[in-house]
Order: structure tokens, then C-alpha cells, then sequence
């Protein structure tokens, strides 16, 4: 028998109360009476902006009017005409080095924390990571209360890679100095269409 064995054996033999794993399903959990503010304040709140699209206002638009001087732009999305080149034509990821602004699409965002689930649509996934400035569409009516309801949309999907984004790169060290950007993008711009 291993070490780890052995514990995990005294822990069960030592264990006087044993309780049922709690039904998650039904259990109450946050739900915010208007998700979109909810969402737009925590994406403030985690450094990052979120915006909502205005009726007969151009994604494109809001992207040059953000970034003027970006000459860097990628994008696989059709509808971002104002991208300079696409990512996917490239044939080496270290040739993403110096994207100033990248624009994704998020597939669903969380109320309680601005996160956004990001499944891979693209040839290489460093762009989600290598970009100055990420740029993220997402449908305003798909946000979420919480994580959980975010899961269970995520339920029988299969994608080769996914992850949660939540504003801007940040980490901050035993000082308590922010860094932002330190492992990821600096800036973070929800466009909520």
C-alpha cells in the first residue's frame, strides 16, 4: 500500500459522521435582476471595459475609435473588416509576436465575475494570450447569473481547447505591486452586440 494509500485509508477508518454529497442542482444560487450591468460593472471592477453595442454602430468602428494607432490587428471573424491580417494564414505562431489588438468571440459571459468562456476557434491559441489588446464580441444575450450556469451551458460541447477570460492579465507580488499584462493581454474591450 502507498503512502497516499494509507492516509486516505485512516481518513476513512478516523471519519465519524459521513454526509451525502449535496445536490448542486437545486441549490439556490446568485441571480442578478439585470445581468448586463451586472456584467458591465465587474468587467470595470477586474481592469478591464465592457461596452454595449449602440443601435446601428459598427463593431469596426468602436475598434479604430479605441485603438487609432494599432497597425496590428487580427481577426479570423468576417465581420471585422478593419483586422490587418488573419492569424489563421499564418504559418508559425511566433509570427503572432507584435499583434497589437486581437478580436475574438466569446461564447458565453458570467455575471459574477465578467468572466467569458472562450472555446478555441482559431489555428493557434497564443493569440488570446500574445495580443497588447484583446477585443471580445459577445451576444448580450448570452450572459449568465454565475460559473455554474456557465458550466451547465457548456455541457455535451467538445472543443480542442477553452478557456475563461476575465479583463486584462494581472498578477501582483509579495509587495502588492499590480502588474498588468505580465502573462497575458494589458487591456481587455467587451463589445456586448
Amino acid at each position: 500500500m502507498s503512502s497516499r494509500e494509507e492516509i486516505l485509508a485512516s481518513i476513512r477508518k478516523n471519519t465519524q459522521v459521513r454526509y451525502d454529497k449535496p445536490d448542486i442542482v437545486d441549490m439556490k444560487r446568485l441571480s442578478y435582476p439585470d445581468k448586463l450591468e451586472q456584467f458591465c460593472a465587474i468587467s470595470r471592477a477586474v481592469g478591464g471595459t465592457a461596452i454595449i453595442l449602440g443601435e446601428g454602430e459598427d463593431v469596426n468602428q468602436v475598434i479604430r475609435r479605441t485603438y487609432p494607432a494599432a497597425t496590428r490587428i487580427a481577426s479570423v471573424l468576417p465581420e471585422v473588416s478593419c483586422a490587418t491580417f488573419n492569424p489563421d494564414n499564418l504559418d508559425d505562431p511566433k509570427e503572432l509576436d507584435g499583434t497589437e489588438v486581437a478580436v475574438i468571440e466569446g461564447e458565453i459571459g458570467v455575471a459574477e465575475n465578467g468572466a467569458i468562456w472562450i472555446p478555441q476557434r482559431v489555428k493557434y491559441k497564443a493569440i488570446y494570450f500574445i495580443s497588447e489588446s484583446l477585443v471580445i464580441l459577445l451576444d448580450r444575450n448570452k450572459i449568465v447569473n454565475t460559473m455554474f450556469d456557465a458550466y451547465c451551458g457548456l455541457v455535451g460541447q467538445e472543443y480542442q481547447f477553452g478557456t475563461f477570460i476575465s479583463g486584462p492579465s494581472k498578477t501582483a507580488d509579495i509587495e502588492q505591486a499590480l502588474v498588468m499584462g505580465a502573462h497575458g493581454a494589458r487591456e481587455v474591450l467587451v463589445i456586448l452586440k
